[in-house]
């Protein structure tokens, strides 16, 4: 079992006197590492080494800054079955998906250097004689990345290239669930030469050390990938302070199929968008709306292929691993339930899955409803599972309009071969 230490100021260190949260391996429930719970005295300690460093990191040369996110880039890519090895054991996607990310991870932290010679101000006229306005792009300062469990690594890349290109340092709260992702990009960033306090990452809750890294006076930004209510509470937070804040929260995708669309393409798209990492991707296809004259059709293939899919150990690379959590899946039960109350037809019933190579591990396999009303909470509250539900609907404008009843709003789908279509959804 992994004792992991905090990165503070360009050193590990352990903090002995804190409490310690257990990483499990959702494929088998065993602990496989330990991290120290960060409270507001150490998230202070990690944004006071951020500051300090900032001044003398923002003065270097952008070209410069951008070469360190490049060896860093590096360093991920030569350490990429390693990561991908650890992201499997903490977050359970399959091997695959988990190469992807690091892949990902790798693609972000390049694009963020790429952007080097591209930040630029303007001169524009004044008003008055003789004068002239300069515009000139300065960095916020200090950072704070708040990263979601189900894509620790490259959110965290994501995040960070671009702050330090930039010239800001940075804070990450590497999320208690899977942290381990946080601290091994500290330890390729402290590899790659990165100054001490230029980037560092702590562990913990987010209720504790979490609103301490947002509240703190010495937070100049703050960027969450996460909940909507979690970035409800963030906002309050940050609100005494008015601090920058740059949220991506949740999602309910509507996935819409027309009378016209290739249902080949259509439901290839549909499985994959569904449940890539057991679906637990805030951009998944959530609810598909399903015009009437081929969805019978549609559902035929769609629920084949979801029945075919194979659920196992995730180093085994099957399509779904396990769920990252107990309380993941019980989120997920709680729902389909209610969906069924509400009148929702089980076309598909999965649930949990327990006994035999299941009997460890949080295993649950798909579900698909039918539902007849727009208003059924499973087509209203995210689900971030292998659930889909459907509706049928009676033309292009019903689509859209059922797709735009909804809280949610950051990505969609739609499958149909008429692009005047494509660009009125847009």
């Amino acid at each position: 079992m992994d004792h992991r230490a905090m990165y503070i100021d360009g050193r590990w260190q352990d903090f002995p006197d804190l409490d310690r949260i257990e990483v499990e391996n959702p494929a088998d429930e065993r602990v496989i590492a330990t991290i120290p719970e960060a409270d507001a005295v150490i998230a202070r300690q990690a944004l006071s080494a951020a500051k300090a460093a900032q001044q003398t990191w923002a003065a270097r040369p952008a070209i410069e800054r951008a070469r360190a996110v490049r060896a860093l880039a590096a360093l991920v890519e030569q350490s990429a079955e390693t990561l991908a090895v650890s992201l499997v054991a903490e977050q359970g996607k399959p091997i695959s998906q988990a190469r992807g990310e690091v892949a990902g991870a790798v693609t972000f932290l390049t694009h963020a250097a790429e952007s080097a010679r591209r930040i630029e101000g303007d001169i524009m006229p004044s008003d008055n004689p003789d004068e002239e306005i300069m515009i000139r792009r300065l960095p916020r300062g200090v950072v704070v990345g708040l990263t979601a469990w189900n894509y620790p690594l490259a959110l965290a890349a994501r995040k960070l290239g671009p702050a330090l290109v930039a010239g800001n340092t940075f804070v990450l709260l590497s999320h208690e669930i899977t942290p381990l992702a946080g601290l091994n990009l500290a330890a390729l960033a402290d590899q790659a030469g990165l100054p001490a306090g230029v980037f560092n990452v702590i562990t913990g809750r987010g209720a504790s050390a979490g609103r301490a890294l947002v509240e703190s006076p010495l937070s100049d930004l703050v960027t969450m990938t996460g909940s909507t209510r979690a970035g409800r509470e963030i906002f309050r937070s940050a609100a005494d302070r008015l601090k920058v804040l740059s949220l991506e929260l949740g999602g309910k995708a509507p996935f819409i199929v027309m009378e016209d669309a290739d249902l080949d393409h259509a439901v290839d798209a549909a499985v994959a968008a569904r449940f890539a990492n057991c679906g637990q991707v805030c951009t998944c296809n959530e609810r598909m709306y399903l015009h009437r004259d081929i969805a019978d059709e549609f559902m035929r293939r769609f629920v084949a292929r979801t029945r075919a899919l194979r659920i196992g150990d995730p180093m085994g690379d099957p399509d779904l691993g396990p769920k990252v959590s107990r309380v993941e899946i019980d989120k997920i039960e709680n729902l389909v339930e209610a969906a069924i109350a509400k009148g929702a037809e089980p076309i598909l019933r999965g649930g949990r899955l327990t006994g035999g190579e299941y009997a460890k591990g949080h295993w649950i396999a798909p579900t698909v409803l039918e539902v007849a009303d727009n208003t059924n909470p499973i087509m209203q509250s995210e689900l971030f599972g292998p659930v889909v539900p459907f509706l049928r609907v009676d033309g292009f404008e019903d689509a859209v309009a059922k797709a735009n009843d909804s809280e949610y709003g950051l990505s969609a789908y739609l499958f149909t071969r008429d692009i005047g279509r494509m660009m009125r959804v847009s």
